[in-house]
């Protein structure tokens, strides 16, 4: 027995030692899943990622597509914040970031993963009020929001629905019907998050055209609210009536407000909505009324053009003799063709289809053989039109085409002012036949009206 040399052991004292084999405890096995990198995008988003390795696949592709972008969109020099106003203007989203290729590149490529649900969104609510599910999908909609216009306050219990609605949809059991495992199994484990779409990929090239056509609905938006700015900005004659129409509807309106029942308002404004997106009112009811009304609304939109005019009169036009003078503009409709190169050139209606000898593009008579110019070319703005002495235009307006057609009898106009005919100028109509474009052509002309008086030197 060993001894211990640094202590004195009494002479009575019986060591003790231990039979037992040694035991030697072996840790239990884990088993765990490979960590998902997503997961640390999704949770820490970092625009640098992958930059430590300079050699990586990822950032040489990075650097190639800047590459090309910068030789394809030159960012000129000291443009890195063109909304900026100043050093001590506040930083808002569209000036949070420099504009660099980098950024929109990185943000871009972003977007188009992460875009998804913003256009699964868009595409539901347009299903619910196209009627694109069927009649009893929408009509429960409908429903919920009769019932809403009914209970105006369950709007703030919407939010809480919402949510609501989002967990039991995404509730496994709903989608794997069957018993419930409780032994703890690994057939137990939730299923991993979905992951981004990559690229290339059939989700990642649907929200690249949802991309696509919601850039087209904007551009499209914008055209078709530019016509109405000049109205809005004292930039047209409209601008004062529409003004003064305004004020006096808003006044007129004041008093009203507090007998207008909310909810009956709400509820039929909504439902009406809802009828006019019905595939039977845009297939046949809404174009019989369009149909319907275009002779009233050409009428009112002319009355209105000659109202605004008389009222820009002066003195001496109303002392003086006034009268019409007109012009008739004429083309032609070419079906497409194409080049020697084979491409496909669709000319359609264009004053330079006209043929050798017949009529020129601006005529003083409606035979269409007394022309204003020698070639018969120009546009009714800046047109050479000679008057006789003592006779002038009024200068307060312009050149106005008929849109009513009030020169043919029984057979008016399209809504610009058309009136088509064959190829040989005869059988007028107000809207071109199908045969007609089968067959070698089909014209049309449109007379245009201004004011003169009488004013001698």
């Amino acid at each position: 027995m060993a001894t211990l040399d640094y202590i004195d052991i009494p002479s009575a004292a019986i060591r003790l030692s231990s039979y037992e084999p040694k035991q030697i405890r072996i840790a239990p096995k884990i088993l765990t899943s490979l960590p998902n990198p997503s997961i640390v995008s999704h949770g820490l988003p970092s625009p640098h990622t992958g930059s430590g390795n300079p050699i990586s696949p990822t950032k040489t592709g990075m650097n190639f597509q800047q590459m090309l972008l910068s030789s394809a969109l030159p960012v000129p020099a000291g443009t890195s914040s063109p909304r900026s106003k100043g050093t001590s203007a506040p930083k808002l989203l569209s000036t949070k970031d420099p504009l660099s290729l980098s950024i929109t590149t990185a943000n871009f490529k972003q977007f188009v993963t992460k875009s998804g649900p913003v256009f699964w969104l868009q595409d539901r609510v347009e299903e619910i009020i196209t009627w694109k599910c069927g009649w009893k999908y929408t009509s429960v909609w409908i429903a919920v929001y009769a019932f809403l216009c009914y209970f105006p306050r369950l709007v703030f219990v919407l939010p809480f629905v919402i949510l609501a609605s989002i967990i039991l949809a995404t509730d496994p059991s709903l989608k794997h019907p069957g018993p419930i495992n409780e032994s703890g199994d690994d057939e137990s484990t939730l299923p991993p998050p979905p992951l981004q779409p990559s690229e290339g990929s059939v989700d990642w090239l649907a929200n690249l055209q949802g991309i696509q056509n919601l850039m087209g609905l904007v551009g499209e938006t914008h055209d078709m609210i530019l016509p109405l700015v000049p109205h809005l900005n004292h930039t047209s004659p409209y601008t004062s009536l529409i003004f003064t129409a305004t004020l006096v509807s808003l006044l007129c309106l004041l008093p009203l407000v507090n007998l207008l029942p909310l909810r009956a308002t709400f509820l039929i404004s909504g439902l009406t909505s809802f009828a006019l997106t019905h595939p039977i009112s845009q297939e046949h009811i809404l174009p019989a009324l369009a149909l319907t009304m275009e002779p009233y609304s050409k009428h009112t939109r002319a009355r209105l053009a000659r109202f605004i005019d008389d009222d820009r009169l002066e003195d001496k036009h109303w002392r003086a003799e006034m009268k019409e003078v007109e012009l008739w503009e004429n083309e032609r409709w070419s079906p497409p063709s194409t080049d020697p190169d084979g491409y496909a050139l669709n000319l359609g209606w264009n004053k330079s289809n006209l043929k050798p000898g017949e009529r020129r593009a601006w005529t003083r008579g409606r035979d269409g053989v007394t022309a204003v110019a020698e070639d018969g070319s120009g546009d009714v703005s800046n047109l050479t039109f000679s008057l006789a002495p003592g006779w002038t235009f009024v200068e307060t307006e312009d050149w106005r085409p008929d849109l009513e057609g009030t020169w043919i009898s029984n057979i008016g106009a399209d809504k610009c002012g058309w009136v088509y005919t064959n190829d040989s100028w005869q059988y007028p109509r107000s809207a071109p036949l199908d045969e007609w474009k089968s067959s070698s052509g089909m014209t049309r002309r449109r007379r245009w009206v201004r004011r003169i008086y009488y004013h001698p030197m």
